[in-house]
């Protein structure tokens, strides 16, 4: 292989690592409402999440994520792909009537026009003009930045990492998720080029942070159907923007974001434990244990938080995978 295109940058960092306060804030919000003494707060948030070492070397700690390439290592797995199927059903049969486990492909958007027009500009001038703004005369970034070809060369280049993979034993993820905005759409069309898999479920909750910024807010859902004919949408999945309409004033938190997370991952794990929960020996949780999600730096760092894993630099255009135990309460 060619020098990989998936390189973290000292911005990459900025954006895995910075901004501890929310992480604080987002603890104390998701501890009220899961402990909240009204029955509607507590029964939305009835799974807490933790990481499962010992499958990636990501989760490990000694692991530097600024030198660390999982292109070039396997996907940073440290064990084979047998191996890894064999151990996640085994945890999943055996484990308690209100656990389960899954392993989520995170993904993160190609370079987009957003991410060159924010580096053409001192970050004071980006922040008080051209965020608000789609275009210079030069560049066009917005709305719903659309990838540039170095951000298509790098989803093409996970594509050959994921073939590779598959020649290894992978699985092809049973469900795939994605972002509405055109950037994530795109990669995932890239990332799976040629390989078949099931319908990619276009979630609103998986969006970077919204609003203000130009180059996030979505197109609607008749153009993303036009554009991506093969996609499917959540219910209820809105004709425009509202969430950038509800956001045009005060821009979403990142403390609000992880908790967006925090929703999108109780719908995902609470709807497959309500399908197999009458399975007793939970034969069909192995349909849904691997999933792909394609999104965006600051939703991926929501993920991370979410699922208590370790601070990771996620390079533009890169992935991570994590293996997920979810835990129940009653």
């Amino acid at each position: 292989m060619s020098k990989s295109l998936l390189i973290p940058s000292a911005r990459d960092r900025v954006d895995s690592h910075a901004d501890l306060d929310q992480d604080e804030l987002y603890y104390e919000e998701i501890s009220l409402l899961q402990n909240a003494p009204d029955s509607a707060n507590k029964n939305a948030y009835p799974w807490t999440f933790s990481p499962v070492p010992g499958f990636f070397k990501q989760t490990d700690p000694d692991t530097d994520d600024l030198l660390f390439n999982y292109a070039e290592e396997d996907l940073g797995r440290l064990h084979s792909w047998d191996e890894i199927i064999t151990q996640i059903d085994e945890l999943n049969r055996h484990s308690p009537y209100n656990e389960c486990y899954k392993v989520l492909f995170l993904a993160r958007h190609g370079e987009g026009w957003h991410n060159i027009a924010s580096h053409k500009y001192p970050a004071e001038e980006w922040m008080k003009k051209w965020r608000f703004l789609g275009t210079d005369g030069e560049l066009t970034w917005g709305p719903d930045a659309g990838l540039t070809e170095l951000g298509i060369r790098q989803a093409k280049e996970n594509n050959m990492v994921w073939k590779e993979q598959m020649s290894k034993g992978a699985p092809i993820p049973s469900k795939f998720y994605v972002s509405p905005l055109r950037r994530s759409c795109h990669t995932l069309n890239y990332t799976w080029e040629d390989i078949n898999i099931p319908k990619p479920i276009v979630n609103e909750k998986l969006r970077e942070t919204i609003g203000i910024h130009l180059c996030h807010k979505r197109s609607t859902k008749s153009e993303i159907t036009k554009t991506f004919p093969s996609f499917q949408f959540e219910p209820r999945f809105s004709e425009t923007d509202q969430l950038d309409e509800y956001y045009s004033i005060n821009r979403e938190k990142l403390h609000q974001q992880f908790l967006r997370i925090n929703t999108f991952l109780q719908g995902l794990f609470e709807q497959d434990w309500q399908n197999n929960k009458h399975q007793i020996d939970k034969e069909n949780l192995k349909d849904s244990t691997f999933v792909s999600i394609t999104s965006h730096a600051g939703t991926i760092r929501s993920f991370i938080t979410v699922i208590n894993h370790r601070k990771f630099t996620i390079p533009t255009g890169g992935m991570i995978p994590i293996v997920v135990k979810g835990s129940r309460n009653f």
